[in-house]
């Protein structure tokens, strides 16, 4: 997989911007359905989610019609990175019913070391030994900050770190494979599949079912679709925006960023998710908590003082 890898320093800073303000919408958006999860189930989430998305996306397409590219360059390595995008947040979601949200977020976040691993391998970019050491302080932020114990293993934990894997692939793909395709192409790409697998689960989920497990996890994953209120297709509105923002604004900062650099500052979801959880769920911020956070914002320091450009 060969791609041009020089980067420049700008380029890497616009692409951080991005990417942060990408990862505090998804944020939001993780903290809306946490918060509805119960009244909804994921295959209905995914369906009318990605059916407001889509809609949106081939509006903006139609009214910028004359100033951007109209059609993908290569539709297979945008099915490609949608499909890898769309496994990777199945694989999360399917586990979370089974582990902790803690155990689970770890596992994920496992991701920027992955992606400096991949863009090491396929796109030959150079990880220097400072990139390194920012990585894995920002991963060693991680363990500090959720300090699991081997009591809460379960081999349920391998699908997050499955995730993080698809996603490292994707981020991959995309500087390697889409870096010219229209950001807007690929999200457009992104949501179909959504809504395709959106489908195809509630399809099974019918056939199989009904499924009624009291525990709302299982629900979640398994249950059929409920009805909907104003207020709800409200909240699947808002979450279609954020999804649209959020897609088209990582895969932007992909294309034109450095994949090593752009996973480490991924971190700061879980800034944005700990201060979600403070604000919404009473979750305390503790000093082990402060400690991780601590060493994950030293990390992206690290990485923006000296950008790889300017080796």
């Amino acid at each position: 997989m060969s791609a041009t890898t020089t980067v420049t320093a700008a380029e890497n800073r616009q692409s951080i911007l991005i990417v942060v303000g990408s990862v505090f919408l998804l944020s939001v958006s993780d903290a809306l359905i946490k918060a509805t999860s119960a009244e909804t189930s994921m295959w209905q989430l995914y369906v009318i989610r990605s059916v407001l998305a889509i809609g949106m996306l081939v509006a903006l397409l139609m009214y910028r019609r004359g100033t951007t590219q109209q059609r993908p360059l290569s539709l297979l390595w945008i099915g490609t990175r949608s499909l890898l995008l769309a496994l990777m947040w199945i694989a999360f979601y399917s586990a979370l019913p089974f582990i902790s949200l803690t155990i689970a977020a770890l596992a994920i976040y496992t991701t920027p070391l992955f992606i400096a691993l991949f863009s090491a391998v396929t796109l030959d970019e150079h990880v220097t030994p400072r990139k390194w050491v920012a990585i894995l302080l920002g991963f060693a932020g991680v363990l500090v900050t959720l300090a699991p114990s081997q009591a809460d293993f379960n081999l349920w934990t391998l699908l997050p770190v499955l995730a993080a894997i698809f996603y490292a692939l994707a981020a991959v793909v995309t500087k390697g494979k889409c870096a010219n395709e229209v950001p807007m192409h690929l999200a457009l790409a992104l949501n179909i599949v959504l809504l395709f697998m959106g489908l195809v689960g509630s399809i099974v989920v019918t056939q199989t079912g009904p499924h009624l497990p009291a525990n709302e996890g299982l629900r979640f994953l398994v249950g059929n679709w409920s009805p909907m209120a104003i207020g709800d297709w409200g909240v699947m509105v808002v979450l279609a925006i954020l999804m649209v923002l959020v897609s088209t604004g990582i895969a932007r900062a992909y294309q034109i960023g450095e994949t090593s650099i752009i996973g480490a500052f991924d971190y700061t979801y879980l800034i944005f998710a700990i201060a979600w959880g403070a604000l919404l769920f009473n979750e305390v911020l503790n000093v082990r908590t402060a400690a991780g956070l601590a060493l994950i914002l030293i990390s992206g320091l690290i990485l923006l003082k000296k950008p790889a450009a300017t080796r």
